[in-house]
C-alpha cells in the first residue's frame, strides 16, 4: 500500500481543461511582485506608443470604448488554475485600430515599474483585453485595478496588473520576471514557466 503524506497534490487533476502541473482552486490567489498600487480612476491614464503610435487615454475616454465581457480559464505560473472567470474590458484589437504597423512584440507598462513582454500576435486577433471589471465588479487594486492587461492563453504574469500603457516594439524584449529567469512566452499547455523550457 501505497503512504501519500497530507497536502500530496498530483501533478495534474483529471480535468482535461487543465495544463499540465496545475491544480484546480475556486479562491482568486493574489500574488504580486511587489506592494498594490492605489491609482485612483481620475489619476489613471493608458498609453499606446511605439510603431508611430502615440495615443492616450483618460479613464472616461477609456471606458466608453466598446467593451466586451469574456468567459476565460486562467493559469498561474505557481499552478493554480481558475476555470470560467469573467470579465470585462476592452479588446487590444480596439487600442490597435488605428495603428497602420503594430509591430512584432509589445511591452505592457504597469504603475508601479512592472514590466511584461508579449507577442503582438498574442495580443491581437480577439486573444486579449484591457480588462476593468472582474465578475461583474470594478477590479480591485489585489487583482490589478483600475485595469489589468488579460492575456488568458499565457501564464498570468503576461497579465500585467495596474496596466498603465503597451509600447509596441520591433524586438522581442525581456520584461520584469524574465530578466529574472522565467519564459519569454510562458505557454501554460508547454510548461514554460522558467528559461529554457
Amino acid at each position: 500500500m501505497a503512504v501519500i503524506s497530507r497536502g500530496f497534490r498530483r501533478r495534474r487533476e483529471d480535468n482535461p481543461a487543465l495544463p499540465p502541473g496545475q491544480y484546480l482552486t475556486t479562491d482568486f490567489p493574489v500574488l504580486s511582485a511587489g506592494p498594490t498600487p492605489q491609482i485612483a480612476t481620475d489619476d489613471w491614464s493608458f498609453t499606446l506608443t511605439g510603431a508611430g503610435a502615440a495615443r492616450s487615454w483618460t479613464w472616461q475616454e477609456f471606458t466608453a470604448l466598446p467593451s466586451e465581457e469574456v468567459t476565460v480559464d486562467i493559469h498561474c505560473v505557481t499552478s493554480w488554475s481558475k476555470l470560467g472567470t469573467t470579465w470585462r474590458g476592452i479588446s487590444v484589437d480596439v487600442l490597435l485600430a488605428d495603428v497602420p504597423d503594430p509591430s512584432a512584440y509589445a511591452m505592457a507598462h504597469s504603475y508601479g515599474g512592472y514590466t511584461t513582454n508579449i507577442p503582438m500576435a498574442d495580443l491581437a486577433g480577439g486573444r486579449s483585453w484591457v480588462a476593468f471589471e472582474y465578475d461583474g465588479r470594478p477590479l480591485q487594486p489585489a487583482h490589478g485595478g483600475p485595469a489589468r492587461l488579460l492575456v488568458p492563453h499565457l501564464y498570468f504574469w503576461k497579465s500585467a496588473k495596474w496596466l498603465r500603457g503597451l509600447e509596441l516594439l520591433d524586438r522581442d524584449e525581456p520584461g520584469f520576471w524574465e530578466t529574472l529567469g522565467y519564459h519569454m512566452y510562458g505557454d501554460p499547455w508547454r510548461e514554460q514557466r522558467y528559461r529554457g523550457q
